[in-house]
């Protein structure tokens, strides 16, 4: 029997950075992100000798350890041992599991397409196909964000757990105690193609540390910083905009206000762009892209790019001769899934 789930990425549309507490604690977030053709995903085979053995085959990390039903938490590998421990301790009466599991993404970590959480809701729900979990969409999503944030102290916010669990096109609010509503949207056939023909992700080269900027994010949150919470501020209202714009197909509005968000997200933090990024936005804008900017908490990732569907090819080879990598995606509607081979 072989165990295999998969959970989409994510891009970031808007309001990125309000669901992470103590913004979205004090003031209330909102977030519209939208899951692409890009995984994280899980293999687990179920062994008899009393062994867990993790492989990461794409960052080339391994760890086994004799079957044991609290792993420390420490070194390599971390959201692996994270998931186990949650799940042996809350799922399992405590007893201990022996099996071999596989990981893999389809993006580097630090990409800012949420790759962590994605991951982490792969795994999640791997375990929730082999031993039958009862655990729904919300539940899911939950548990993810409480092993990254508070079983394993790792920064951030809310909406990666939830993109990956739900997919597809979604409009999210959070709030204090943890409480996070996911709106579903509902966007036609037409609107959808427009969007995957008009967007383009370009890889900067450089993966980073999002806690860094997510940890001067929070200082400032809670320092009451005018310049930091106004662009906070910006970024909510950014999300109320982009719904309406994805909801009507305005694609004047949507590519305004991702203009809009980029110029506000870079006010939260002192090293959400630098030089390199700024250069990339320069070229991009002066070989036909509409707009751009970096997905995720800043700092180098992936940075998603809104273009002419006419100019789209000339752009791509532009950026590719940049030395630099270069995506054409589509939209996924499903979220996280599984499936037994037996």
């Amino acid at each position: 029997m072989i165990i295999k789930s998969r959970a989409p990425l994510r891009l970031g549309l808007a309001g990125g950075g309000t669901d992470v507490s103590p913004y979205s604690d004090n003031y209330g977030g909102y977030v519209l992100n939208v899951t692409i053709d890009m995984y994280a995903y899980c293999i687990i085979e179920p062994t008899n000798d009393n062994k867990i053995v993790f492989n990461a085959t794409d960052r080339n990390e391994t760890f086994e350890i004799d079957s044991q039903p609290k792993i420390d938490a420490t070194g390599d590998l971390l959201l692996h041992k994270g998931v186990y421990n949650k799940i042996v301790e809350k799922f399992n009466s405590k007893k201990p599991l022996s099996f071999k599991m596989t990981t893999y993404s389809d993006a580097p970590a630090g990409s800012g397409l949420g790759s962590s959480s994605t991951m982490v809701v792969a795994i999640i729900k791997g375990f929730v196909e082999w031993l039958n979990l009862p655990l729904g969409e919300y539940d899911i999503a939950s548990l993810a964000y409480e092993i990254e944030r508070e079983d394993l102290k790792l920064s951030g916010g809310k909406q990666d757990q939830y993109a990956a669990t739900f997919g597809g096109f979604n409009f999210m609010e959070f709030y204090e105690n943890h409480r996070v509503i996911v709106n579903p949207l509902r966007v036609k056939k037409w609107i959808k193609n427009e969007l995957e023909s008009s967007l383009l992700l370009y890889y900067t080269g450089t993966s980073r540390d999002s806690a860094k900027i997510i940890d001067e994010q929070v200082r400032h949150t809670k320092n009451k910083d005018d310049k930091t919470l106004e662009a906070m501020h910006l970024l909510k209202e950014g999300a109320l905009t982009m719904k309406e714009a994805i909801l009507k197909g305005n694609f004047e509005l949507l590519t305004q206000c991702i203009k809009d968000s980029w110029k506000a997200k870079k006010n939260t933090a002192s090293v959400i762009s630098n030089q390199k990024i700024e250069e990339a936005y320069d070229f991009i804008i002066e070989h036909g892209g509409k707009a751009a900017k970096i997905s995720g908490a800043g700092g180098g990732g992936f940075m998603m790019i809104i273009v002419d569907s006419t100019k789209k090819h000339s752009l791509y080879r532009n950026l590719v001769k940049r030395d630099g990598k270069v995506f054409s995606i589509n939209i996924v509607e499903n979220g996280t899934e599984a499936w037994t081979i037996y």
